[in-house]
Order: C-alpha cells, then structure tokens, then sequence
C-alpha cells in the first residue's frame, strides 16, 4: 500500500534576544517538512502553493511556503524536505490546509498523467487536527495519505486526487521556565546537556522561558550582569511535551 506523508514540525527557536513576553513566549514557530512512501507509482507530483493553519487562538495563519512543484518519491526512506514555516499564537490547531496549484500529475508506467485536485486548488487540501499547543513545546505532526484511496483512477482513463489520509501528532522537545528576582534584572539563562547549550534572557517581569528543549537532564547557569555573580541549577529534568518550572533565583 503506497503512502505519502507530510511531517509539521513545530519548531521552537530559542533567541539570544529579548522580545515582548507574548512574543517569546505566547507563540510558536511552525516548520512543515514533506516525505514519502515507497509506492507503485513511478512519479507523483505536487504543485504546493501556500500553507496555512488555523487555530483557536487567531484565526487562520498562512506560513511562508516554499512553492514548487515536488515529487513526493523523491522523499522516501527518511529523506524529508522543509516546505514552509511560520508562528502560531499559543492555543489549540485545528486545521492545516495545503493549498495547490494546476500542475499536478501522476507518473504511471511511464506515462504522466494529470491529476486534477478541483477542491484543493479552490479552497485547499483541509486536514482536520486537534492539537493543543503548549508555549515553549516543540510539536510534530505527521499526515499520513493513504494514495491507494486518495489517487482515484477515473471511468475515462483520468486521475484525479481526493485525499483519505490521518494525522499523527506528538510533543517532540519540552521547555524550562522559571522567574528571577528583583524584577528588572537582566539575566542570560543557558541550560547545557554533553556540550549542547540553549540559552534565552530573562524579560521586564523577571520571567524567562527556553523553548523547544529535546528531553534531558541540564544544567542551567543564569548569569547576571556584572558585578552579581552567575548561580547554577542542577539535574533540571525535562521531558517530552512538558513545560519544567524551576524554583525562583534570587540575587
């Protein structure tokens, strides 16, 4: 049975920066990958337009997309390719839609064929989701197509695309979060594990949040600005699709 798979990946970039606490940490950097299955078609192109995803939090987001037309058997055993990316405020998504363009066709011994995708190029390819985003979370999701259904040889000869597919979602990284004190101070906290560091700055309210942290036991040094000397935080666990809070550090 042929499948085609599209992986979202929802990645959470941790920035040396400070920004406005509902940026760094009330919303999430999207990253949609695409992959296949091996199959028995010889060729199945896609010609991706634009994504976007909707959730209860602001409406509908369109990413940024990497238009283009794809093959989708070029992305077989593990290979992967990044097709958009983009933020999403903090909430819950509920549907992401692959919106496509004229030029799809499907390859069948050797002879290419059009595949006509008439809903998808009005309105999108709409995959339904419930998943509940937690700030500083990383998330993937994975649509799995089932082509044995979704590509439909027509009475005539013709294909045409009607997608039957499922989606997988799943945390992927956690996060760590945590409150300095006095309020104001200025503090770059950094949390390490076998040389790999993820670092980010405490905000106006003393708050601070590393995001998208993959599952480990850290150290995290929080240094000050001179002459206040850095404190250290050892065994902070963290765990897949948890958010790990740290007591409050006082200096």
């Amino acid at each position: 049975m042929k499948t085609i798979k599209i992986f979202l990946a929802v990645g959470l970039l941790v920035m040396m920066v400070g920004s406005c606490k509902k940026s760094t940490q009330g919303s999430s950097n999207f990253g949609v990958r695409m992959t296949d299955a091996p199959g028995n078609f010889s060729a199945v192109y896609i010609d991706l337009q634009s994504v976007a995803v909707t959730g209860d939090a602001g409406g509908e987001v369109t990413l940024n997309a990497r238009p283009g037309i794809y093959n989708l058997l070029d992305f077989t055993n593990g290979i992967d390719t990044l097709i958009a990316t983009g933020s999403l405020q903090v909430g819950s998504v509920e549907q992401i839609r692959l919106i496509l363009g004229p030029n799809n066709s499907v390859v069948v011994d050797g002879v290419t064929y059009p595949l006509s995708t008439p809903s998808a190029q009005q309105s999108g390819l709409k995959l339904q989701v419930h998943q509940a985003l937690q700030a500083g979370v990383s998330y993937s999701m994975l649509v799995d197509f089932d082509a044995n259904q979704s590509i439909i040889q027509q009475g005539n000869g013709t294909y045409q695309l009607k997608p039957v597919c499922r989606v997988i979602e799943s945390a992927i990284t956690g996060s760590i979060k945590g409150t300095v004190t006095p309020v104001g101070t200025l503090v770059i906290v950094t949390a390490t594990l076998n040389g790999v560091s993820y670092s980010s700055v405490t905000q106006h309210d003393g708050e601070f949040l590393l995001k998208g942290v993959p599952a480990g036991v850290y150290t995290v040094v929080l240094t000050p600005s001179f002459p206040l000397a850095p404190m250290s935080v050892s065994n902070v666990v963290v765990s897949t699709g948890i958010t790990t809070t740290l007591a409050t550090v006082s200096f």
